[in-house]
């Protein structure tokens, strides 16, 4: 018996297949296991180490440093999409004087690396005379890159959709534009929502990078508490702390985002019109002697 994609396994791959996933399981708790061990071996478990995040000055610090991951995801989230939208709008035109320009624009910025934005723009614009403060060098940076990489993704989403969607529209008489903001755009949107979740799910953990060029984000002052040696120096507990914040906004943010895309893609609710019910004989008759003389029924 075999399905569409693949053949059903028979008795002995099933039996393969459940030694693997054993062994899998076996070789991948052995590996957390052996971490654990190590980081307990090497005193990453004793009070000294924990000491420090039993202060309410400590705990209010990451919770300043979370607010200002979150500012700047905010901004750059918002600022990326804004910029994939219009990207991709003008790599979408029909006219290469302005296609051509959008795509390089798009390239140059898929190609620079974020950290690499990040130090030109805190550590180089100085030397022509503009400064710019970390947060605005870290949005920035962060907005160019991920706004290039949404653009792409909404133009293959808009490319994906069949021909006819556009044909249809221009045979109703919209124009390009219409076309674009009332067909293809909503439909190439829910196509596209997943990779668009996993690239904001990107841009949030590249706020991280802002460490380098000091902005005071989670992982700068993971960084700055591990290194004190009043408490013992607790890098790998921050860290701990840190990721597990880390892995808590991701979280709750695809959790966010799933619900918005299962709401995108729930059909609209209508009311159902009550079905025509056909007319008897007698009245069909009626009412035609009454439209032949143009007269009233009543």
């Amino acid at each position: 018996m075999s399905s569409v994609l693949y053949d059903v396994p028979g008795p002995k791959a099933i039996a393969r297949n459940r030694i693997l996933g054993v062994l899998t399981i076996v070789v991948v708790l052995a590996i957390v296991g052996f971490f654990v061990w190590r980081l307990a071996d090497t005193g990453q478990f004793t009070a000294q180490k924990w000491s420090a995040f039993t202060y309410t000055n400590v705990w209010a610090s990451i919770l300043d440093a979370t607010l200002a991951t979150l500012a700047a995801f905010a901004a750059a989230a918002v600022g990326a999409l804004a910029l994939g939208f219009v990207l991709a709008i003008g790599r979408l035109s029909d006219h290469k004087w302005v296609r051509w320009p959008f795509t390089a624009v798009i390239e140059v910025f898929r190609a620079i690396p974020v950290l690499v934005f990040m130090f030109l723009l805190y550590y180089g614009f100085p030397v022509i005379g503009i400064r710019m403060e970390p947060y605005w060098a870290v949005v920035i940076a962060l907005v160019c890159y991920n706004g290039s990489v949404l653009a792409e993704v909404i133009r293959a989403g808009v490319e994906s959709l069949p021909s006819g969607q556009a044909e249809a529209g221009y045979a109703v008489g919209l124009r390009k534009a219409g076309v674009m903001r009332l067909i293809l755009l909503p439909q190439a949107i829910r196509a596209m929502m997943p990779v668009i979740i996993a690239q904001l799910v990107v841009t949030l953990k590249d706020t991280a990078l802002g460490f380098v060029i000091t902005y005071p984000e989670l992982l700068f002052y993971a960084k700055y508490i591990g290194a004190q040696p009043s408490v013992g120096s607790p890098i790998i507990p921050a860290t701990i702390i840190v990721g597990a914040i880390y892995i808590a906004l991701c979280l709750i943010l695809s959790f966010v985002a799933t619900l918005v895309e299962k709401r995108l893609r729930r059909s609209p609710r209508g009311d159902v019109a009550a079905p025509v019910q056909p007319l008897q004989q007698g009245a069909t008759d009626t009412s035609l002697i009454v439209a032949q003389r143009g007269g009233s029924a009543t």
